[in-house]
C-alpha cells in the first residue's frame, strides 16, 4: 500500500540546498515524488511511498539539512503517480 502526501515547507528552505539534500534523502529513504521552489519563498513536495518511509521522508523535512530553518510545515492528502523522485522548476 502507497499513500501520497503533499508538504509546504516555510522558513528559511530556499537558497540552503533544501532541494538536493531532499532528492538525496527520497533516494536514501525509497520514496518516489517531486519537490520544488515556490515564489512565496516556501518549498512544495509530493511524497509517495511506503506509510514508514512516507513518515521518515516528512521527519526529515520538518528539519531539513544544516542551514534550513523550517518554521512549519503543511501536510495533505495527494494524489499521482510516480517513478523516481525529482527536482522540478520553480513555480
Amino acid at each position: 500500500m502507497k499513500v501520497t502526501k503533499r508538504l509546504i515547507v516555510r522558513g528559511r528552505v530556499q537558497g540552503v540546498g533544501f532541494r538536493q539534500s531532499m532528492c538525496t534523502a527520497a533516494g536514501r529513504i525509497g520514496v518516489t515524488g517531486w519537490v520544488r521552489n515556490l515564489r512565496d519563498g516556501a518549498v512544495e513536495a509530493i511524497v509517495q511511498g511506503a506509510p514508514d518511509a512516507v513518515s521518515k521522508m516528512l521527519a526529515w523535512a520538518q528539519r531539513g539539512p544544516p542551514g534550513a530553518h523550517v518554521a512549519s510545515m503543511d501536510v495533505s492528502d495527494a494524489s499521482g503517480e510516480f517513478d523516481c523522485f525529482e527536482h522540478w522548476p520553480s513555480a
